[in-house]
């Protein structure tokens, strides 16, 4: 067997694009599909992907692990966010490939399910762009965490805490304390809250707000400031009494490996369409296991990308809880032929040949490619933060 074309199709998504890539073989009706989504550098990520189709073509399908090295190691420059979505992107169709071959789920192939259910967490909104980054007043956190109950999650995320200064005012902290309290108050401890903090705030800061948390309970507390200031995170680790999650925004092991040498958090969140894939993501889960660390794959994407992270979550023993989104479009399930089975919050095994999910490309083409700019984020004074 050989494969014979690697493309892409780019699907606009409100907030992202999506970028759903095709490996194709000499075998007819065999094909493969993986996702390499990467918000703002669409085009880079596409470019990658034809850069590192070349060395593929020809290649038997079957090989995951050499082409993984042959995508990672032959060009001289390596590495890098861009890259690694790429590697991340042919390596899932690699292994959908490999399983519709096999006539096997995927998580078969990865030593079968560790568990018999797993659970899903919500975003505040069901990940709409309004839900998520546009929920301000705590009347409306309790609104909207209640919806999620009612849609049968047991965990949301939200994002109480705004683009803050390096050294935060009493009224925000205050404010930003209210709205947990109300999200809190709406549900009592039937739900499991955690905050995204999205590497908006120094150390000083993040410890500032999570010193009045300290009373919700907060499932974890994550990217309280940028994943590659590793002391940083230990800092804040050690001044607050709840678990910090951090790493989607990191790929390859080699990223994450300082982050668990000085236990900088209790739970890494590898993307399987960043970090480099299936393959990678195993890596750095076993890497996590001998520190006793959590695995919580990060996934707002698209609809491959959660079929790959739920493969991913079945065959990993320390993975804890899987992010999706189930209300960023309308039309998000029209894009494959058939939709994921989320049942009230959690699903069992899958039991589909390879990741079981198949691009309808008509539906796909409905929705082409648009530049999306990122909403500007500035502090009080006109300074640049993060976004």
């Amino acid at each position: 067997m050989k494969i014979t074309k690697i493309s892409t199709t780019v699907v606009n998504a409100r907030m992202r694009n999506w970028i759903f890539v095709k490996v194709e073989t000499d075998q007819p009706g065999l094909h493969g599909w993986g996702e390499a989504t990467l918000e703002w550098k669409t085009k880079g990520v596409v470019g990658a992907i034809e850069d590192l189709s070349v060395l593929l073509i020809g290649k038997d399908p079957r090989r995951i692990e050499y082409l993984w090295q042959v995508m990672h190691r032959q060009y001289f420059w390596r590495g890098g966010i861009t890259n690694y979505t790429a590697v991340s992107g042919i390596d899932q169709a690699l292994w959908d490939i490999k399983g519709k071959e096999l006539n096997k789920p995927v998580c078969e192939l990865l030593g079968g399910p560790v568990r018999d259910r797993l659970r899903f967490y919500d975003h505040l909104g069901g990940g709409s762009f309004e839900g998520m980054y546009k929920t301000a007043e705590p009347e409306h956190f309790a609104e909207r965490i209640k919806e999620s109950l009612e849609k049968g999650f047991t965990a949301v995320k939200a994002m109480p805490i705004p683009v803050a200064e390096p050294i935060e005012s009493a009224a925000v902290l205050k404010h930003s304390a209210r709205c947990v309290e109300a999200m809190r108050n709406a549900v009592g401890d039937r739900v499991d809250i955690m905050l995204d903090l999205h590497a908006r705030t120094t150390p000083a800061a993040a410890i500032q707000f999570g010193r009045l948390l300290v009373d919700y309970n907060l499932y974890w507390y994550e990217e309280p400031c940028w994943p590659e200031h590793v002391d940083a995170l230990v800092e804040v680790a050690r001044a607050l009494p709840f678990p910090i999650a951090t790493g989607e925004r990191l790929c390859g092991r080699w990223e994450f490996r300082e982050l668990l040498e000085k236990r900088a958090c209790a739970i890494v969140q590898p993307d399987v369409s960043h970090c480099g894939g299936i393959s990678e993501a195993r890596r750095i889960a076993a890497l996590a296991e001998t520190y006793l660390v959590s695995v919580a794959c990060h996934n707002p994407q698209g609809p491959v990308s959660t079929a790959a992270s739920i493969h991913v979550a079945f065959a990993t023993p320390n993975h804890l809880i899987q992010e999706i989104v189930r209300n960023d479009v309308a039309w998000r399930n029209d894009v494959i032929e058939e939709a994921l089975p989320f049942e009230a919050g959690e699903c069992g095994p899958p039991t589909k040949p390879g990741l079981g999910v198949e691009i309808n490309e008509r539906e796909a083409a409905k929705h082409p490619f648009k530049e999306i700019i990122s909403t500007a984020a500035f502090r009080r004074d006109g300074s640049v933060a993060d976004w």
